[in-house]
């Protein structure tokens, strides 16, 4: 038996009697924040909610740059089972909604091969006779979403955690990457004048956060003109909006569908020269190349994780993950959104907008940019003292993540104590936190008795 197909047995088994698999999930959407322009059906926000009903405190995680609520729920089941009394809550942000997971969901309940995936959402685009295929988005047709900056993304947040602080226990907001800035923008957001750290136990900053240097004034007006310019949606690596999504999601679903059975990604020429391995390789080996620190392009640095390599031997090769810290299934199902219905852990079209106003958030502290850019992060001198603040560092954010989280502290005087901070950035890549194997995931052991001293 193939050693990718071995490695997906094992999961599933260890699926069907871990604790984690065993987690209760729902998935919701909430009336969200009404953005100028934007259409009422896009004006919700989604939460993901793991763990027991009955929990009654909440970590509420944001996802980074082009990533969404899915992404987080491998980590969120393991969470639930060391800390039975919280539950986590992941943001599904509302550019998601413009998203056709209609073959994907049928993939994932068996419906359909990868072939008619790969072809309803890529092969088409080399091959004509493939007539029934996903329909790309023209820019003309939502220009609203160069308004989905940091105003709104905060004022869904809001709504997210205004819910679950009706549960009556202690609430924490944290995210990655991005989602960091977007925690450093919630806590120190300006609502009525109080901050959004207000009534929070906690914050989370997982190699994400804002340092206190904001861009300047100039810059942020050049930026507006620029978007309004261009696409709505940033550009992953490169690769334009939607592409990185379909591939990532594809390649993810057919890793845990279809392991052993030759790249239908290496054949269709549609993959970028420096994410094809040099040899002929099995969807498993093209996925864990196309991402692992040591093969991936720099561009994706963002998308990496220590994955393994590729098989010593075989035609064509597939992966080898033994010893690392991301096994390559678990990796596939934080992308893939395994047994999430219209969910996966890629956002395919992030707003620019939300990007460009993260770099005005500055540590809360008032600037030029936030009124260009219309962002109220400006009590960055003023969170709660009993705060405590939890952050890790690994590649990509590195020792700024945690310098950041320590001037946040410093400018509203909370105790050094009340902070956790763990560098990982020499041995975790940008994604490792979040799908290192449980039993070897520093963030996560971490984590855990950090909630529970709340």
């Amino acid at each position: 038996m193939p050693a990718a197909t071995r490695a997906v047995i094992a999961l599933v088994l260890a699926g069907l009697c871990a604790t984690p698999a065993a987690a209760k999930q729902s998935f919701q959407r909430l009336a969200g924040f009404q953005s100028p322009g934007t259409p009422a059906k896009y004006d919700k926000v989604g939460v993901l909610k793991i763990g027991s009903p009955g929990a009654r405190n909440v970590l509420v995680l944001n996802p980074g740059t082009s990533a969404s609520a899915a992404y987080f729920a491998p980590l969120a089941r393991s969470i639930v089972a060391k800390a039975p009394r919280w539950q986590v809550w992941a943001v599904e942000r509302r550019e998601n909604l413009l998203e056709d997971q209609s073959v994907f969901d049928r993939a994932k309940a068996r419906q359909a091969t990868p072939r008619e995936v790969f072809d309803y959402y890529l092969g088409w685009i080399k091959d004509s006779s493939v007539t029934s295929h996903m329909r790309l988005i023209p820019d003309s047709e939502v220009p609203y979403a160069r308004q989905w900056g940091m105003n709104t993304e905060i004022q869904d947040l809001r709504r997210v955690v205004v819910r679950a602080q009706r549960l009556g226990g202690k609430v924490v907001v944290g995210g990655h990457s991005l989602g960091g800035s977007i925690t450093s923008a919630y806590a120190t957001w300006d609502f009525a004048g109080k901050p959004g750290a207000r009534g929070l136990a906690g914050l989370v900053f997982i190699d994400g956060g804002s340092s206190p240097t904001p861009i300047g004034e100039a810059d942020a007006r050049q930026r507006l003109v620029d978007l309004g310019n261009a696409s709505p949606w940033l550009s992953f690596g490169g690769i334009p909006a939607p592409f990185t999504g379909l591939f990532n999601t594809s390649g993810s679903l057919s890793v845990l569908l279809d392991p052993d059975s030759p790249s239908l990604g290496q054949a269709s020429g549609l993959l970028p020269a420096n994410l094809v391995p040099p040899v002929p390789v099995t969807n498993a080996g093209q996925y864990g190349y196309a991402l692992d620190t040591e093969t991936s392009p720099a561009g994706l640095v963002a998308a990496q994780a220590h994955l393994g390599h590729l098989a010593a031997s075989g035609d064509p090769r597939g992966w080898d993950d033994a010893g690392e810290l991301t096994p390559l299934t678990r990796f596939a199902q934080m992308f893939s959104g395994q047994g999430l219905k219209g969910l996966d852990g890629t956002a395919w079209y992030h707003p620019q907008r939300l990007t460009i106003d993260a770099g005005a958030v500055a540590a809360g502290n008032p600037n030029p940019a936030q009124k260009v850019l219309g962002v109220h992060a400006t009590h960055g001198h003023d969170l709660p003292k009993r705060l405590r603040i939890y952050a890790f560092g690994a590649a990509l954010g590195g020792t700024r993540v945690l310098d950041a989280a320590r001037a946040l502290a410093r400018q509203s005087r909370i105790p050094r104590s009340h902070l956790v901070l763990v560098d990982r950035h020499t041995t975790y890549a940008h994604n490792d936190p979040n799908s290192a194997s449980p039993a070897r995931n520093d963030f996560l052991k971490r984590l855990v008795p950090f909630l529970k001293s709340l």
